[in-house]
């Protein structure tokens, strides 16, 4: 099959476009023939590498995707050969606690496609017959596969643990990034008035398409954190989205008393300094969360079917052509997910 992969972890220049072994389903799993990936932040990190992760190389990136069922393995029951579908990226073991439990997002031996497995940068992939869903009829496969990771990852973030209530506020840090565009959208859903910090005017103008609230314009204001208490009435925000990290210190002086502090990620860098004060003198909570589990991804992916939210697109490339489409991820000039056509 062809594949795009790397053999060394380094720059865009490490990414090969060639052949591989097509992967075969073994009991449990299903084969997908990929019409279209989307690129993640992920994608760059695990590309660069980090000390203790291990790979088997060469190794394919790409956590989402959507295409049609290829093959199936043994005792494999709900799914059938030609259904279209789209990817759950979040592989629980299926069999610990954890997964018994609803909580395959917490496994004992977690992987994510493209992470520490074989990803969808790919003509073909393997995946547990749990981690694919049937798209209804004439959905658009891009839509789907743009949706599947940062719609999970936003929905159990402010839903399932951040517990978003209608009535309330929620300032949202970054405007034009996949789990920024998706918190947007599931926070007006939720009924929630919704503050965005961008980089740009024309970030936030995307911000504003999706139902943003306010909008703040951290080129022109440095210190947004107080813009947001101005908003307010000097009170702050009940919810924080921060996925960045660095930004911490000005999130939480725009909370509110009593106010959460939400992060799925470190965009900005994995090590930083907060300011505890703020954290017990405030009352805050700080509440971290990875992907979703699947009953989050079928409550979300069922709300992206019925068009009640959408995946915001960037731009398509062709797979060959994935080390182009990193550089612009890699750029930070994107609006919206990136994807590659099979």
């Amino acid at each position: 099959m062809k594949a795009v992969f790397f053999t060394q972890h380094g720059n865009l220049e490490v990414l090969q476009y060639g052949d591989l072994p097509t992967p075969v389903p073994k009991t449990g799993e299903v084969l997908v023939r990929l019409k279209v990936a989307a690129l993640n932040p992920l994608d760059l990190w695990v590309r660069r590498g980090w000390p203790g992760l291990r790979l088997d190389l060469p190794h394919i990136p790409g956590a989402d995707g959507a295409g049609w069922v290829e093959a199936i393995g043994n005792g494999v029951t709900a799914v059938k050969e030609g259904m279209a579908v789209v990817i759950n990226p979040n592989i629980g073991c299926g069999n610990c606690l954890e997964c018994l439990a609803g909580q395959d997002n917490r496994c004992r031996n977690w992987h994510l496609l493209g992470e520490t497995l074989p990803g969808t940068y790919a003509e073909y992939v393997v995946v547990p017959e749990r981690n694919v869903l049937p798209l209804p009829d004439a959905f658009p496969m891009a839509e789907a596969a743009a949706a599947a990771l940062v719609f999970q990852t936003a929905w159990h973030s402010l839903i399932t643990r951040g517990q978003l209530r209608a009535g309330e506020s929620v300032l949202i840090v970054g405007a034009s990034g996949g789990v920024n565009t998706a918190s947007i959208q599931i926070a007006k859903l939720a009924g929630a008035v919704v503050f965005v910090v961008g980089s740009s005017s024309e970030k936030l103008e995307l911000a504003k398409s999706l139902g943003a609230d306010f909008l703040i314009d951290r080129s022109q204001e440095e210190n947004w954190a107080k813009v947001v208490y101005q908003l307010t009435d000097r009170e702050g925000v009940d919810v924080v989205v921060d996925n960045v990290g660095i930004t911490f210190s000005m999130s939480f002086r725009a909370a509110r008393k009593g106010g959460r502090i939400l992060t799925v990620g470190n965009t900005g860098g994995a090590v930083f300094e907060i300011d505890n004060r703020y954290v017990f003198g405030k009352h805050l909570s700080l509440i971290g969360s990875t992907m979703g589990n699947q009953r989050d991804f079928r409550q979300v992916m069922k709300l992206i079917f019925e068009g009640k939210l959408r995946a915001v697109i960037d731009r398509i490339y062709p797979l060959q052509e994935a080390r182009m489409a990193q550089e612009r991820l890699e750029s930070g000039r994107q609006k919206g997910k990136i994807l590659l056509e099979v």
